[in-house]
Order: C-alpha cells, then structure tokens, then sequence
C-alpha cells in the first residue's frame, strides 16, 4: 500500500498519522518515515484500512483496542553489549 492510500485509510478512520502511532504504541517517526519509503509494511496497511472500514461500519474501534495490552515496540539503536566486530570481554587473544 503507498503511503498516501495509507493516510487515506486513517482520515477514513478518524485518525492522524501521530494518533495511529499512539494506538499502536510505535514511534511517531517510525509511522512518518514511510511516507519517504512511499509504501507502507503490510501489516500496517491492513490495520489502517480495518479501522478505516470499522469506522464507517459505526463501530467503535479505540474502546476495543483499549482492552487490549499492546506492548510498545522497543527501539532499534539503542542495543547495549557486544557488538559486531568487538572482541568478547571473556575470550583470550591468540596473539598475547
């Protein structure tokens, strides 16, 4: 789906690109970066056109997704440990 079809599915719905992010416990920017990509993942696409069509059936989607417990995604970048190409604090060198 492009990103604008996706837009289209969330004004369908009532909904800013920011309100989406907040319903789905993602990043804000995560959501908006699409809109450079110019297609949006699938699995966004499909939730998007859902509300956007529960919508215009009258039902009310935000107090069903309130009973939900949706774990915000964890960001990427901010790993802590060993990294690629860093020796593990335990091995030994061959070289010493």
């Amino acid at each position: 789906m492009t990103y604008q079809e996706f837009k289209n599915h969330l004004g369908k719905a009532g909904l800013t690109t920011y309100r989406f992010a907040d319903i789905t416990k993602m990043n804000r920017s995560s959501i908006t970066n699409y809109s450079q990509k110019g297609l949006v993942p699938s699995h966004l696409a499909l939730i998007a056109a859902l509300l956007g069509e529960m919508k215009e059936c009258r039902i009310d989607f935000e107090s069903i997704l309130e009973k939900i417990d949706i774990q915000p995604k964890k960001s990427r970048g901010t790993a802590t440990g060993r990294f690629r190409g860093s020796p593990h604090p335990t091995s030994s060198r061959i070289d010493q």
